[in-house]
């Protein structure tokens, strides 16, 4: 029966490369060559006869997975070489079974991506509850695990993930000191220490992960800013006062399609009539989608990356005012682009706290991640919300002096 899978996969490579160059070495050591136009180069050895039916039949969850186990080894490179390949080609071709699959996670997303407070708080410990010292070895100093802002092809990540947080507070329109600020998925708390410090805001960071809560605490304290920051542990539905600010960094992407209006009517309950919302969220640039079956599996169990078009109707139907949308399309592609190289430096710290299995994977999340947003149809998108159409000035230069006083201000503090 092997030799249907064998076939199946061999038809599916040929018909997918057509740029560049792909190598298959089978388990019985013969060798198939597809593409050999210029482009990208890579090859792979398919180990086992398991292997092959797994990749043949569902291509998607099986190829981390058998990459994850050992049964598929790249060939004269590493696994970012053999994405690069696949992922380069895959907007151009359609397989069959890719596009059956993709359907039937599209059709299932009400009940993958139904996300209530305890699921939601087993989601988030998945991923953001691992060791911590894991985060500190791939991350800026500041631990943003987020998409950086380039405002320069050659800038470091930590002046990016800086510039990032500067660039959000513009939009938030801090324009005096005291202002509530509430931070939705506040992480390991670096922008609500960050809006303190450098804006006077009094912020309130709420988050499922209890890891993260800990070590945002604990940073507060350190900085000598607990009179100015709180940190909770609390789901964004729980949360009943009002802010004159909410900011929400790389979050969205947890709340599942089904909540978005659940979380859009929440930010308007909590927004002060002349307040001011930021939403930072990953997007799609190609319409409603499903998440990787093994993204979903073992990265970011109910995530989601929406298309903006099913962003905009659930934020009218809450009663909020779209007041600026900004679209960062190769940002985090650099960014994680600077991740994968950190880790790639620090894998044997890494693989001395997890293992062998557990830094292939990410290895495979990290590249497969980068290359979504440099070759396939990944983005970032920023979006300000109000409930009152008087609460920003006209025009939007305030943002970029907001931007430029800040910098002044960092330069001048050095």
């Amino acid at each position: 029966m092997i030799w249907l899978y064998r076939k199946l996969l061999d038809r599916c490579l040929a018909k997918l490369v057509r740029r560049g160059s792909f190598l298959v070495v089978w388990p019985d050591g013969s060798r198939s060559e597809y593409g050999g136009t210029e482009g990208f180069r890579a090859g792979i050895h398919l180990k086992t006869d398991e292997a092959v039916k797994r990749v043949s039949l569902n291509p998607g969850l099986a190829l981390g997975e058998a990459y994850m186990d050992e049964s598929l080894t790249p060939l004269n490179g590493t696994i970012h070489d053999v994405l690069c390949v696949l992922m380069d080609n895959q907007n151009d071709v359609r397989l069959p079974l890719i596009a059956l699959a993709q359907k039937t996670g599209r059709m299932l997303r009400p009940v993958l991506q139904a996300n209530n407070a305890i699921r939601s708080k087993q989601n988030v410990a998945h991923h953001y509850d691992l060791n911590g010292r894991l985060y500190s070895l791939f991350l800026d100093r500041d631990r943003q695990y987020s998409c950086a802002y380039f405002t320069s092809d050659d800038m470091s990540l930590d002046d990016a993930q800086l510039a990032k947080k500067r660039h959000i507070a513009a939009k938030l329109n801090l324009d005096r000191p005291g202002l509530e600020v509430l931070d939705i998925g506040c992480g390991w708390g670096g922008m609500a220490l960050t809006l303190a410090k450098e804006f006077g805001a009094q912020v309130t960071g709420i988050t499922l992960s209890e890891e993260q809560l800990d070590a945002a605490r604990a940073r507060a304290e350190q900085e000598g800013l607990t009179e100015q920051v709180s940190f909770e542990l609390m789901d964004y539905r729980a949360m009943n006062r009002q802010f004159d600010r909410i900011v929400s960094v790389g979050m969205f992407e947890h709340v599942g399609m089904p909540n978005y209006e659940t979380f859009f009517k929440t930010v308007k309950s909590c927004l002060k009539p002349d307040g001011v919302a930021l939403i930072h969220s990953i997007g799609r640039f190609e319409g409603p989608g499903s998440t990787n079956p093994w993204i979903a599996k073992y990265i970011f169990p109910g995530g989601y990356s929406p298309a903006l078009s099913e962003v905009l109707g659930p934020v009218e139907k809450a009663g909020l005012r779209t007041t600026d949308i900004e679209i960062l399309r190769l940002h985090y592609a650099k960014t994680l682009s600077h991740w994968r190289r950190r880790f790639t430096a620090n894998r044997d710290a890494i693989a001395s706290i997890y293992d062998e299995r557990f830094c292939r994977m990410f290895e495979f999340y990290l590249s497969g991640s980068e290359l979504a947003f440099r070759l396939s149809d990944h983005m970032n998108f920023q979006i300000q919300l109000v409930r009152k159409q008087e609460a920003l000035p006209l025009t939007r230069d305030y943002m970029v002096e907001t931007e430029r006083r800040a910098s002044q201000f960092a330069s001048a503090a050095d």
